[in-house]
């Protein structure tokens, strides 16, 4: 059995925290500046410009990438040879805490979600998944999200007989319905399958993928293909400017599901797709 102390996973998060939010992920930056060589309309090719410049000041300046630091969304790999001295999930949102104090990031959490909606005032609590699997490792991810995008997702309970078409129909309406508001080119990932609940862990996994993958069965790689072509071919563009690219990628995950019912949640993301993890 391993130990794994509470002040290591708090050092660990509160570092993800403010990495995070000031440096996108590679893949992300190879897909915007692609894009800027890919786009036919100036004004599209500027504001591409203007992001890749953003993120480059980010990343240099350790500045945040985005004024909204979003909502901490984390996932924890837990190996079940791993025991953590203390709590964990105390841990992560100590981390969370220290991370959007020490990195002078906004808070934007509240503590009641509808009456008295008081700022937390250290952006927690954060929102973790754990998944346990084989091992003595521990991989966190904080991924921070801000709510211009994650207003525009949405979840549907299809019926089986809905289908591929059904699933095609309601991704290419959430992202007519997020249009300029979720600040494309778009990071989007879709959840296939599961239980109300579940599909929209699958779809913010999906979401997390590293741009350019594809989803392991060839039919769904397929469909990622297409609803991604199709989706750049709606007009909306950099920032809703119009052009080429409206979606930097798009993700599948899927999971088996019962026989009456047909789950799909579509996870919208704004281009700075921000993420971070490391494996203590």
């Amino acid at each position: 059995m391993r130990e794994i102390n509470q002040e290591t996973i708090i050092e660990a998060v509160k570092q993800l925290c403010i990495e995070a939010n000031s440096v996108l992920p590679c893949d992300v930056r190879q897909a915007l500046k692609e894009a800027y060589v890919q786009e036919d309309s100036s004004l599209s090719r500027l504001t591409l410009e203007v992001l890749n410049e953003n993120a480059d000041i980010a990343q240099d300046t350790n500045a945040p990438i985005c004024q909204d630091t979003g909502m901490a969304c984390v996932f924890v790999e837990m190996g079940q040879d791993v025991h953590v001295q203390g709590s964990l999930s105390e841990a992560i949102h100590e981390g969370v805490r220290q991370g959007y104090q020490l990195g002078y990031l906004r808070k934007s959490v509240v503590d009641d979600p509808m009456f008295e909606r008081m700022n937390t005032k250290d952006n927690t609590p954060a929102i973790i998944h754990y998944d346990v699997v084989v091992g003595d490792h521990l991989k966190i991810t904080v991924a921070p999200k801000g709510f211009g995008s994650e207003n525009m997702s949405q979840i549907k309970m299809l019926k089986p007989s809905d289908g591929v078409q059904g699933v095609k129909d309601f991704v290419m309406k959430v992202v007519y319905d997020a249009g300029p508001n979720a600040c494309p080119p778009m990071v989007i990932g879709v959840g296939i399958g599961g239980s109300f609940d579940y599909v929209t862990v699958l779809a913010k996994k999906a979401m997390l993928r590293t741009v350019g993958s594809h989803h392991q069965d060839p039919r769904y790689q397929a469909l990622e293909k297409e609803l991604l072509e199709k989706i750049n071919q709606t007009g909306i563009g950099p920032a809703g400017y119009g052009g080429r690219t409206t979606a930097l990628s798009l993700n599948i995950e899927t999971y088996p599901t019962h026989i009456a019912g047909l789950p799909v949640a579509v996870s919208i993301c704004c281009h700075v797709a921000r993420h971070k993890e490391v494996v203590l």
